[in-house]
């Protein structure tokens, strides 16, 4: 049909011209019986001719050589309407903004590619544009044009490979796609808009025009004192929460809203003495089961509890509480669904066209090629466009090992060496280097946190010094070790000590996020309070003695939702936690003692300002593997001002007149003791108030006597 001949550009068809001397007018209008052009200041109207049978129409005005101001006059069945032609307005990108996408290097890039609503001239609409340089033709289509891709084919910016159009008439709220004839003249599925803000809930897909307006955050005080609560010697404690699970409405088991979450959720977290909520992804996905691990939509909040306006309203409430909100964010791979990423133009255009490479087969999703300029750019602008836009104030970074290593998950034959014949994917080190000296520079005030699995070196040091830059990483080998450590029965504890030992061997060498993360309570890994061996007291004594061993190991701190009260059963998505646990003391009791925890953290510069440096921690004694006790120290910034000395009795045998050598001769005072019927055990201490004693242990020339409680963890502090 004459509409794929307009090619690259159809603005030098469709609109008003002069040829051979005389004005031509030509619109795309196929769902008009009698199409009209009416001058803006005269009643008087010309009618059009149909031209082609799929709605092209011409006006042609012999003796007329001068262009004027007009409007289109559309008459159907419905009736008759007034519509401001789009292809009488000129280009939207302006050079520079042209200039650094082809370049890869336009930071915000959300300003300029998607829907904005704008007003050029006095004519109010929407700007729409997207990047897809191996398309034969773009249109944009929604429920403003009938979705219809013969009305507004979009003209083709050949340098940058972005395709643009300003519609009249359009408003926020409408929806919308792009229609795509691919690189080999295929017409593809209807894609979703890559930089929408705003989507369709699931299973619909469709993009929604957003408008940001006039926005008023509450959150000054926050911002200003970001910079101290985000770094390496600042107390971190993160609840992790899945937004759709943590609770639901009473009524129909519906999710609760961002306006309800930041009612109920807040509150909670600031309560429970955490600093930080982290969410698992919310940016738009499909699919409820991948938990927002295979986004389609990298800029716009999902649509499942509200818009984007009540996800900036959640976050301003956060930190009017003063808590931080980090958002887990995936730009490690993307789903395969057809109104997303995937061919999105007819060609590879975000993923390696090699499977090799562009294939991960643990998740049966596409790779980014993170060696093409602009999909680098890409994620980038997604990365600052949540900081900047919604002022979040970190990002967790998924699946960073899948990322650096080209044979993760694949079995030799299935992946494609470097140019130096190794397997580390020099592509992806780039971009994260890049990624994190962006959101540095721009945001020095938050953080990035790598989720990565290895022993890849300086991943939380500068990209100066060789390293990635992120500012903090999990700590995974911690996690594996001490819950496969909390998982032998205490009679066989003895032989595992080293599993709780060995992380100080490179504590140090990162800065750590200790992490009892989402992915722990899954998949037949049980809930954290299943996993601990013995009768139900024992599992809860267990618990307790993790949570508070969790307290004293350097490292930031991240507990998943529900393990601050002992769920028993596994995390499910699709179902609220169990808060009816509540009324059961031992639950209860678990829930007082994660948040004095976390209370005692904040309050203590000797448990959090020296994490990533040696001196915060010293060994009291780590070979009473015999008797499964363990007991060490940690100290600030000032080695004569307050410290406290962890000992944890990991057997369920109370062992009385246990000498431990201290630090120095004076008072100490139980803080902490997770045996307290306070928090469910059997209240086994030491009376609160401990005084040395000038006999030596462990090298040290004073001492206390204790009473270790089973199964259980005492933490001391300096008087």
């Amino acid at each position: 049909m004459l509409l794929e001949n307009f090619g690259a550009d159809p603005f030098a068809y469709l609109g008003m011209h002069v040829e051979d001397g005389e004005v031509v007018v030509r619109a795309s209008m196929p769902s008009a019986v009698h199409l009209f052009v009416r001058e803006r200041d005269s009643a008087t109207m010309r009618e059009m001719s149909r031209i082609t049978r799929d709605g092209v129409f011409e006006l042609r005005l012999p003796g007329r050589n001068e262009l004027f101001d007009y409007v289109l006059v559309s008459e159907n069945d419905r009736g008759r309407e007034e519509i401001e032609d789009a292809f009488r307005f000129g280009p939207i990108l302006g050079e520079i903004d042209a200039h650094l996408i082809a370049e890869g290097t336009h930071l915000r890039l959300w300003e300029v590619l998607g829907a904005h609503p704008r007003t050029v001239g006095a004519v109010a609409g929407v700007a729409f544009a997207v990047w897809a340089p191996n398309a034969q033709r773009v249109s944009v289509v929604g429920d403003f044009n009938e979705w219809d891709g013969r009305r507004h084919p979009m003209r083709n910016r050949i340098e940058c490979g972005v395709w643009e159009i300003f519609v009249p008439g359009v408003r926020p709220g409408a929806f919308y796609k792009y229609e795509i004839v691919g690189a080999e003249g295929e017409l593809l599925p209807l894609k979703a808009d890559p930089l929408a803000r705003y989507a369709e809930l699931r299973p619909a897909t469709a993009s929604i025009v957003w408008d940001d307006g006039a926005t008023h955050w509450h959150d000054e005080a926050w911002m200003q004192t970001r910079g101290a609560r985000n770094q390496r010697g600042a107390p971190i404690a993160i609840y992790e929460v899945h937004l759709g699970s943590w609770r639901r409405a009473a009524e129909g088991n519906r999710w609760l809203t961002y306006h309800e979450l930041a009612d109920e959720l807040l509150p909670y977290v600031k309560e429970m003495g955490y600093t930080h909520v982290e969410l698992l992804p919310v940016m738009e996905h499909p699919f409820d089961g991948s938990w927002g691990y295979q986004p389609t939509g990298m800029f716009a909040p999902t649509s499942r509890y509200g818009t984007p306006e009540d996800f900036r309203a959640f976050v301003d409430r956060a930190h009017q509480l003063g808590i931080g909100v980090i958002l887990d964010w995936v730009p490690g791979h993307f789903p395969n669904d057809p109104h997303g990423l995937a061919f999105f133009d007819g060609t590879h255009l975000y993923e390696h066209s090699d499977p090799r490479r562009g294939f991960q087969p643990d998740w049966n999703t596409l790779i980014y090629n993170y060696g093409r300029r602009e999909v680098a750019n890409f994620l980038i602008a997604s990365a600052l466009f949540w900081m900047e836009v919604f002022h979040v104030d970190g990002l967790r970074v998924d699946a960073v090992a899948s990322m650096l290593y080209l044979d993760y998950s694949r079995r030799p034959g299935e992946w494609v060496p470097n140019i130096y014949g190794g397997n580390e994917n020099v592509e992806a080190i780039t971009f994260l280097r890049r990624l994190n000296e962006a959101v540095y520079s721009a945001h020095g005030n938050a953080m990035t946190i790598a989720e990565e699995s290895t022993a890849w070196p300086m991943v939380s040091m500068p990209t100066s010094a060789g390293g990635l830059g992120f500012g903090f990483k999990w700590n995974m080998g911690w996690m594996h070790d001490t819950l496969s450590y909390f998982a032998y029965d205490p009679i066989y504890r003895r032989y595992h000590q080293n599993n709780l030992t060995f992380s100080l061997v490179y504590a140090f060498s990162e800065n750590y996020v200790l992490p009892l993360s989402h992915d722990e309570v899954v998949h037949g890994k049980r809930s954290l309070l299943e996993k601990m061996p013995g009768d139900r007291w024992q599992r809860f004594a267990n618990l307790r003695a993790l949570l508070a061993l969790m307290l004293g190991h350097p490292g930031k701190k991240l507990l998943f939702m529900g393990g601050e009260f002992g769920v028993t059963a596994e995390w499910d998505h699709d179902a609220q936690l169990d808060w009816g646990l509540l009324g059961d003391e031992m639950h209860a009791g678990v829930q007082r003692l994660a948040r004095d925890c976390n209370r005692l953290y904040c309050d203590s510069p000797a448990l959090y300002e020296l994490d990533a440096q040696a001196q915060g921690f010293e060994w009291i004694d780590f070979q009473d593997a015999s008797s499964s006790v363990l007991a060490f120290l940690r100290r600030g910034r000032d080695e004569r001002g307050a410290h406290f000395i962890f000992v944890m009795n990991a057997t369920p045998v109370v062992r009385s007149e246990y000498r431990l050598g201290t630090p120095r001769a004076g008072n100490y005072r139980e803080a902490i003791n997770t045996d307290s019927h306070f928090y469910g055990g059997s209240d086994v201490g030491n009376g609160g108030d401990l005084t040395t004693q000038a006999i030596s242990a462990h090298g040290r020339p004073q001492s206390l006597l204790l009473t270790l409680p089973p199964l259980a963890v005492l933490v001391l502090a300096f008087q």
